[in-house]
């Protein structure tokens, strides 16, 4: 066989290969991704505080607001229930509203007498001075019950800082602190208590070639195959990125699939397919 036919049949293998690689006309292009979290969260303390409890272990699905850890509280606990009893105390307003009452009378008398000419004016301002005292002294008691109120308030929000509560439905990733271990005020240099990772709903993160960039909307949905998992399922562009990677010429686009019973892992590569994308039609060689 001489070389051209040597050259030629190699061509023709290669171009064998290329056909069977690139997709067929009229069907959905398919792309590589992975599954995430929707977000992933590091539960620290925002005081410094012994850990009393860890409601969860590693594993654990969790609510929304469900306890998660409580530390040691013992003096927030007196505090609220100091302030609570000042917030309930009504011996103050009493007093000074008798007095008010009494200053009013008081007053009436002075000023028939006064009419009557048994007294002096200058008695009647007096009992009207008296009542003018009287009635601010109420008053400032209605003001120190609300400002009890007001404590009393912030000894419960103090003492529920002690609380550690889950921000959103999810799953325990990580545990890293105990009861009777010390958890540090919000610092990051220090183990967090609890990591929870948000999947419902899931992140879908794919890299697409930037000739795909235009025919891509917000709203659009991809048929998403987990690896390994079986099945199919639909998810919906929510972000598409405007900044390229200029080294490969790609962009990046992230999906919302949506798990409401957990069913589906998190950290899953995968494969989705956008119906509305097909395969280009291969042109034909002006030579054949």
């Amino acid at each position: 066989m001489g070389v051209r036919a040597v050259r030629a049949g190699k061509l023709g293998l290669l171009a064998a290969a290329a056909a069977l690689a690139m997709p067929a006309a009229g069907y959905a292009q398919s792309f590589e991704c992975l599954i995430q979290p929707n977000q992933v969260v590091e539960i620290r303390s925002p005081t410094e505080g012994l850990i009393e409890k860890v409601y969860v272990q590693r594993g654990d699905s969790v609510k929304a607001g469900e306890k998660l850890v409580q530390l040691e509280s013992r003096a927030e606990r007196s505090a609220v229930a100091e302030a609570k009893y000042r917030a309930d105390m009504k011996g103050h307003i009493a007093a000074a509203r008798e007095r008010v009452e009494y200053s009013e009378k008081k007053l009436e008398r002075a000023a028939e007498l006064q009419r009557r000419h048994f007294v002096a004016a200058q008695a009647r301002d007096d009992a009207q001075a008296e009542l003018l005292v009287a009635q601010s002294d109420l008053e400032d008691a209605h003001e120190n019950r609300e400002l009890a109120r007001l404590e009393y308030r912030h000894a419960e929000d103090v003492l529920d800082l002690r609380t550690l509560r889950s921000p959103f439905n999810g799953v325990v990733m990580e545990r890293t602190l105990n009861p009777g271990d010390l958890a540090e005020a919000g610092t990051t240099d220090g183990k967090p208590i609890l990591k929870l990772a948000q999947i419902d709903p899931l992140r879908v993160e794919v890299v697409l070639p930037s000739e795909y960039y235009d025919k891509l909307r917000l709203g659009m949905k991809g048929e998403v195959s987990p690896d390994g998992l079986g099945g199919t399922y639909r998810a919906t562009v929510k972000v598409i990125d405007r900044v390229f990677d200029a080294a490969s010429g790609t962009f990046g686009v992230r999906l919302e699939l949506p798990n409401p019973h957990g069913t589906l892992p998190a950290g899953v590569r995968c494969h989705v397919e956008f119906a509305h994308l097909k395969a280009a039609k291969p042109v034909a060689d002006a030579g054949h």
